[in-house]
């Protein structure tokens, strides 16, 4: 492909075919055409190669190995050199409307080089599907600036060109997003999340599914983690301090102004904003 797209779309696999079909119905009905969508299936032993193989009309490979989150999100990018934006997504989503137009729309009005749509997650007991227009139309024009999360988050070539792709080492299992976020910080990148474009996420299905079959608490080293952000115990303390204090800062702004936040946790039939 020698012309360039305004996107790609990458989405590494493992398993759980049911909810990799279930998003890629749910982009394709929002407008994503099938040749935009990269799937990385990392090593599946489901029924997701043979799907993939049924369904020329998507892009995927098929990694021998599993290379983890990071990995296949920097052999999507790498392949998707055609695009100016490399949208990293979960395969456990459902699209609101036109989300991934709206959400670089978005990003192109704000100025953002790195931008993730607002997040409902939880069980769709709620329907998405009627409430994500109303909830759309109620947040459009509300940003997070400084933050992107790991389910969903579109990247601007130029920015891989001047930070580098996703770090693929297996150690930070779990956290190449806040790797990548405060890399993108530390080099003054603008990024944020805009209430125009919503995703329902039903919950890191497959990394529930690894811990579950391997018995591991945690797939990453979280320790290991802040010591390659050049972190000692009270850095870190700091960090996830001011982290917080300012999810909470911008959740009770969005709940004073709209009745709802950027980030929803669907939970007992009720919600709850973070």
């Amino acid at each position: 492909m020698s012309v360039f797209s305004r996107y790609r779309i990458v989405i590494p696999v493992l398993n759980q075919l049911r909810y990799t079909r279930q998003g890629v119905e749910s982009l394709i009905e929002h407008g994503v055409a099938p040749g935009d969508i990269l799937v990385i299936d990392n090593a599946s032993t489901d029924d997701t190669p043979r799907w993939l193989a049924d369904t020329p009309a998507l892009r995927s490979v098929h990694n021998r190995v599993n290379l983890g989150c990071g990995g296949a999100w920097a052999q999507g990018a790498f392949l998707c050199g055609d695009a100016d934006w490399v949208v990293l997504l979960n395969n456990d989503i459902l699209s609101g409307p036109r989300a991934i137009d709206t959400m670089l729309d978005a990003a192109e009005r704000e100025g953002l080089k790195v931008v993730s749509p607002a997040l409902l997650e939880g069980d769709d007991d709620y329907g998405f599907a009627t409430f994500a227009p109303d909830y759309q139309r109620r947040m459009a024009g509300t940003v997070r600036r400084g933050w992107f999360h790991g389910v969903c988050f579109a990247v601007h070539r130029s920015v891989f060109e001047q930070i580098g792709f996703p770090d693929t080492d297996r150690r930070l299992g779990g956290h190449e997003d806040i790797e990548f976020l405060v890399r993108c910080l530390r080099s003054g990148l603008p990024v944020g999340t805009v209430g125009d474009a919503v995703l329902h996420h039903f919950g890191s299905i497959t990394q529930k599914a690894i811990k579950q079959e391997t018995g591991a608490k945690t797939l990453g080293d979280r320790h290991y983690f802040y010591s390659r952000l050049g972190l000692g115990w009270l850095g870190r303390k700091r960090f996830k301090l001011q982290r917080e204090r300012q999810r909470e800062r911008w959740s009770r702004e969005e709940m004073a102004q709209h009745g709802s936040s950027l980030h929803m946790l669907r939970s007992g039939s009720r919600w709850r904003p973070v």
